[in-house]
């Protein structure tokens, strides 16, 4: 049978999420599920949204994100050296530093909101799992889903004293691609958000684990 309508234009057309991000947070309840390598791409797609909050042009009353981020403290198989095709613990000291410094910029900025009396309830949690996802995903307000794979690039970074090529992951050109619930219950749109979020909750309650 082909795809409906709805369902080749879901398949077929890639999104930009900032869009959707800044629409979810002109609700009263706001909840972000990621899942990626570092976080970058959702710091600069919300942080205009929590400064629209501190200047009052936004007044959610409850702000919920979680990040799920790979573990810099063990190796991986990707990103590798090209060279060798062996894990690079210079490159993941690298990689600690950008993820730590937007993961935690989006948390220090909910909890400020909070602390200020911006927003009632306001809470934003780091967990790390285990190696960098090939993909990146969003699950916003348990509603829409978006999600795309990273592409693999050799690219040369100075680590130490000399330039290392590595294979990286590279994600600022991803495609994402969303599905929503209001494709309707029976559709596949609808259950890739649903089962989005069970996969997002079962990794976070299981094998993630706090930024120690």
């Amino acid at each position: 049978m082909p795809p409906t309508s709805t369902e080749s234009r879901t398949r077929s057309c890639p999104v930009r999420v900032r869009p959707h991000i800044e629409e979810a947070f002109k609700r009263p309840e706001v909840s972000i599920d990621f899942a990626g390598f570092s976080g970058e791409t959702l710091h600069g797609a919300v942080m205009e949204a929590l400064d629209n909050i501190r200047a009052g042009r936004l007044t959610p009353e409850r702000i919920s994100i979680r990040l799920l981020l790979p573990d810099t403290g063990r190796p991986w198989s990707l990103p590798c050296r090209v060279d060798n095709g062996q894990d690079e613990p210079l490159f993941r000291q690298r990689a600690e530093k950008i993820i730590s410094r937007h993961a935690q910029a989006i948390v220090d900025s909910v909890h400020e909101l909070r602390d200020l009396g911006l927003v009632p309830h306001a809470s934003a949690d780091v967990r790390i799992s285990g190696e960098p996802p090939r993909f990146k995903m969003y699950v916003i307000n348990g509603e829409e889903a978006f999600f795309g794979y990273y592409a693999v690039a050799e690219h040369t970074v100075a680590l130490g004293a000399a330039p290392v090529t590595m294979y990286d992951l590279m994600g600022k050109d991803t495609e994402l691609f969303h599905f929503a619930l209001s494709d309707g219950p029976d559709s596949t749109s609808a259950q890739y958000v649903q089962q989005s979020s069970v996969w997002f909750d079962t990794v976070w309650n299981s094998v993630a684990r706090e930024v120690s």
